[in-house]
């Protein structure tokens, strides 16, 4: 009798927990999330955005000097629309957003899914102290505090961006006063960017003013303006990345880039300043709208130095912008490629009106159009008539790019050329970003945010 009472207790205590994990309808009860949470406007201590609630940027936010932000994988921050939100990283300051495969960090607009527009917050500034060209120091770009220059530390760290997605930021207070969805400011190579998808910016997509740091597997989808634009004496290395430009997004008033480089707003009388921007550049898949787009559209050049810059693009495929896939401005600029301080070797190239372009009169003065080509050719270069010849699975399906090499594509051909013999670099026996048998965009990424509900 007494062993029965027992039996009774327990599988009525069992009976109690049972309906306490139920609801009224029968179904098991889900753990509601925590209520949005906007962060604090000076974060001055380390502090964690922890993936149980929504984040929210509101206005302008800054990590200071000493403290570390650090962000849970799975997290989502939003950016409040009527303050634009801005999220900076200050000098001294760090932020640590690891995210999965599986659970990808994300910073999106604070609209509802269906509602989305480029623009809708600022973007991420971060503001390091590496070396830049600059002489003295100068104010960040679009209304958002801070300053950089004068650096020293090439191997600074301002932290780890990993698995993550930006999504509809960028932010454009007056011409040529922008806050891009990424910004860079003097950033060092002690920092980590890996696995970043930035789409739908209404300004740049990626831009680094001066600084060192390095980036593997970046996506620039659905930019407005550039997608990677180097300025100031940049000196990093980057390898896997995506250009990929969409029908209807441009800048009316600029020319929307694959890559835009200077070394600075304009070339000195006494010739351009040093250390001279040269990023190092290898595997990138540049896809244009090949020619299906506005007539007014500004999606012109694939890969487009200019003003003094040096440049290493190598082991890529430029396929589809409208005026031109490898361009040149400027006599300096022409001249470090004529003399081999800059080099563009092993690529596919292909553009609806110039695969190759001397595209001013400073530039002409060097090498012509065809000249280029010519040189092109005897590095490595393969000229593409149309996009179809590079034999990649899908690349000019919008929501749902496959950027992929078919069997027997030219992208499966062709000789490795080591950018600069540095261990970051690996090396690989395609060109472009992609090899026939991994796709590094599955799971963490989302070609057509606008629908996603967060």
């Amino acid at each position: 009798m007494k062993n029965f009472k027992v039996l009774l207790a327990s599988l009525s205590i069992l009976a109690v927990t049972m309906s306490a994990c139920k609801k009224n309808d029968g179904d098991p009860i889900v753990e509601e999330p925590a209520a949005p949470e906007t962060i604090p406007s000076n974060v001055t201590a380390n502090k964690t955005l922890t993936a149980d609630r929504v984040w929210i940027l509101k206005g302008e936010t800054h990590v200071q000097s000493g403290a570390v932000l650090t962000v849970e994988a799975g997290t989502v921050i939003k950016g409040d629309l009527s303050s634009k939100g801005a999220l900076v990283i200050d000098k001294g300051a760090r932020i640590e957003a690891v995210g999965t495969v599986d659970k990808p960090i994300v910073f999106t607009s604070g609209r509802a899914a269906g509602d989305r527009n480029p623009g809708d917050w600022s973007g991420i500034t971060i503001i390091g102290n590496a070396p830049t060209n600059r002489t003295s120091t100068s104010n960040v770009e679009g209304g958002v505090t801070g300053t950089f220059g004068l650096g020293t530390v090439a191997n600074d760290n301002s932290g780890t961006l990993k698995y993550v997605r930006v999504e509809y930021a960028g932010t454009a207070f007056s011409s040529n006063n922008e806050v891009n969805a990424l910004s860079f400011y003097a950033v060092g190579n002690g920092t980590t960017l890996d696995h970043i998808q930035v789409s739908y910016a209404k300004d740049d997509a990626f831009e680094f003013f001066g600084g060192t740091v390095n980036g593997k597997y970046l996506i620039a989808y659905g930019t407005s303006d550039d997608d990677f634009d180097f300025d100031f004496g940049y000196s990093g290395k980057i390898q896997f990345a995506v250009s990929y430009k969409l029908s209807g997004f441009f800048d009316a008033g600029d020319q929307s880039n694959g890559i835009e480089c200077d070394n600075e707003p304009t070339v000195p009388a006494a010739g351009p300043s040093g250390p001279i921007t040269k990023p190092i550049l290898s595997n990138f898949t540049f896809v244009g709208t090949n020619g299906n787009d506005n007539p007014g559209s500004t999606n012109n050049f694939a890969a487009r130095f200019r003003r003094g810059t040096r440049f290493i693009l190598n082991n890529s495929v430029l396929l589809g912008y409208k005026a031109a896939g490898f361009s040149l401005e400027s006599s300096y600029t022409a001249a470090d490629y004529v003399s081999g301080a800059a080099t563009f070797k092993n690529n596919l190239v292909h553009a609806v009106a110039n695969p190759y372009q001397s595209f001013d009169a400073g530039a002409q003065s060097v090498i012509t159009s065809a000249a280029i080509k010519t040189m092109a050719e005897t590095e490595g270069n393969v000229t593409l008539t149309a996009v179809t010849d590079a034999g990649l699975k899908a690349p000019l399906t919008a929501t749902a790019p496959d950027l992929m090499p078919n069997a027997g594509s030219a992208a499966l051909a062709g000789t490795w050329v080591s950018p600069d013999g540095s261990s970051f670099f690996t090396a690989v026996t395609y060109r472009g970003a992609f090899s026939a048998t991994d796709n590094w965009t599955t799971g963490w990424t989302n070609f057509n945010p606008g629908t996603k509900v967060y």
